[in-house]
C-alpha cells in the first residue's frame, strides 16, 4: 500500500508541475460551462416564449431540459480529455527509460498500474467536481431533482473510470504519446458509437449485445435517474479487466 500511494503521489504532482492538468482542466471546463450557458438560455427562452402564449409560468423538468443535454455533451468531451490525461503514463516513463528503474524496484507491476490509474482518476474527479457549480446555480433560482442529478454524477464519475482505463492501457503499448492518445481516442469512439450500431443490426439478439457493450447507453441509463446495479457493475467489470489488461502488457514488457 505505501508503494501505491508513492507511485499514485508522484504523478499526481506531475500533473501539476507540468501544464498538463491546468491546460486539460481548463479548456474542459471552459467547453463545459459554455455549453451549459447555452443550454440554460435556450431552455430560458422558451419557458419565456410559453409564458407569453400560454400566460401561466410552465412546469418543465430542468433535469430533463438543462442536465441531461450537459451530462451527455461532457461525455463527449470526454473523449477527447481522457487520451489527454493518460497518454503519458507509461509511453514517458518508456522514453525517458526510467520503467526499467520502476521494473528493478520493489514496487509491483500491480501497484505501478494502480498507482498511475488512481492519480489520473483523482484529477478526473477533480475537474467533474468542479462542475457542480452548474447545478448549484440553478438550484438559487429553481427547484431541483437531486436524485436524477446525484445518479448522473455517478454515471459520469464510473465513464470516466472506463475511458481512463483505455488510456492507460493503451499509454502501456507505446512510448510515443501521441500515438498513444490516438489510439484511445478511436478505442473510446468505437466503443461510445455501438449504440448507433446496434440500431442497424437486424439481429435482435446481436443489437442487445453491441446496447449492451455501448458505454454511452450505460450512461444514459443514469442521467435518465435510473440507478441500475447493472450498469454500476459493467463499469466496474471493464475499469477491472481494462486494469488487468494494463498489468498483462506491463508484465509481459518487464521480460524483453
Amino acid at each position: 500500500m505505501r508503494n501505491l500511494i508513492a507511485i499514485m503521489t508522484k504523478e499526481l504532482r506531475l500533473y501539476f508541475i507540468s501544464p498538463v492538468a491546468y491546460v486539460v482542466g481548463t479548456v474542459f471546463l471552459i467547453i463545459v460551462g459554455f455549453l451549459f450557458y447555452s443550454i440554460v438560455a435556450l431552455f430560458s427562452r422558451q419557458s419565456l416564449e410559453f409564458m407569453r402564449l400560454q400566460g401561466t409560468t410552465p412546469q418543465l423538468d430542468i433535469h430533463e431540459a438543462v442536465f441531461r443535454p450537459t451530462f451527455l455533451n461532457m461525455g463527449v468531451i470526454l473523449l477527447l480529455v481522457a487520451p489527454i490525461l493518460t497518454m503519458r503514463l507509461f509511453a514517458e516513463e518508456k522514453k525517458l527509460k526510467t520503467v526499467e528503474l520502476l521494473m528493478t524496484s520493489p514496487v509491483t507491476i500491480t501497484e505501478m498500474v494502480l498507482g498511475k490509474y488512481l492519480a489520473a482518476f483523482l484529477v478526473y474527479a477533480g475537474l467533474l467536481a468542479l462542475t457542480f457549480c452548474m447545478p448549484i446555480l440553478i438550484g438559487v433560482y429553481s427547484v431541483i431533482d437531486w436524485g436524477p442529478l446525484g445518479s448522473s454524477y455517478l454515471g459520469l464519475l464510473l465513464l470516466g473510470g472506463a475511458f481512463l482505463v483505455v488510456g492507460l492501457f493503451t499509454s502501456s503499448l507505446t512510448e510515443n504519446q501521441i500515438i498513444a492518445a490516438v489510439i484511445s481516442f478511436g478505442i473510446l469512439i468505437c466503443l461510445w458509437m455501438l449504440s448507433i450500431a446496434a440500431r442497424t443490426v437486424s439481429s435482435s439478439t446481436l443489437g442487445g449485445l453491441l446496447n449492451y457493450l455501448s458505454l454511452y447507453e450505460h450512461l444514459n441509463h443514469f442521467i435518465r435517474g435510473l440507478l441500475d446495479t447493472s450498469d454500476v457493475i459493467f463499469y466496474l467489470s471493464f475499469i477491472a479487466f481494462g486494469l488487468f489488461l494494463t498489468h498483462r502488457v506491463v508484465e509481459s514488457q518487464r521480460w524483453k
